[in-house]
């Protein structure tokens, strides 16, 4: 059983940092790409970022040049740093797992499995 666990949300004031971590269990993820999605309220789901297998990320044009995602294999854990962090960041983050081969994908159909979210919270 595939299990994803999503930690490090919280509260921080605008200009702020957050690292969240999601560590994986249930098998070996190093094959696999990795994302992150985000959902505020009254809001759709929405992609942020994904990390392929080999290493390449991709980013939602919102978060380029603030946000970073890497992985660490050994640990089967994705991360995500999260800088200059602004009100509009405020929502729950998912960490998902795609479980086939090909392009990461930012589309919620593109993954296979979801952690429960960790919750974000901007202070303006």
């Amino acid at each position: 059983q595939v299990q994803l666990v999503e930690s490090g949300g919280g509260l921080v004031q605008t200009g702020g940092s957050l690292r969240l971590s999601c560590a994986a269990s249930g098998r070996t993820f190093s094959s696999v790409s990795m994302g992150w999605f985000r959902q505020a309220p009254g809001k759709e789901r929405e992609f942020v970022t994904a990390i392929s297998s080999t290493g390449n990320t991709y980013y939602a044009d919102f978060v380029k040049g603030r946000f970073t995602i890497s992985r660490d294999n050994a640990k089967n854990t994705v991360y995500l740093q999260m800088n200059n962090l602004k009100p509009e960041d405020t929502a729950v983050y998912y960490c998902a797992v795609r479980d086939r081969s090909g392009y990461p994908g930012q589309r919620r159909y593109d993954y296979d499995y979801w952690g429960q979210g960790t919750q974000v919270t901007v202070s303006s």
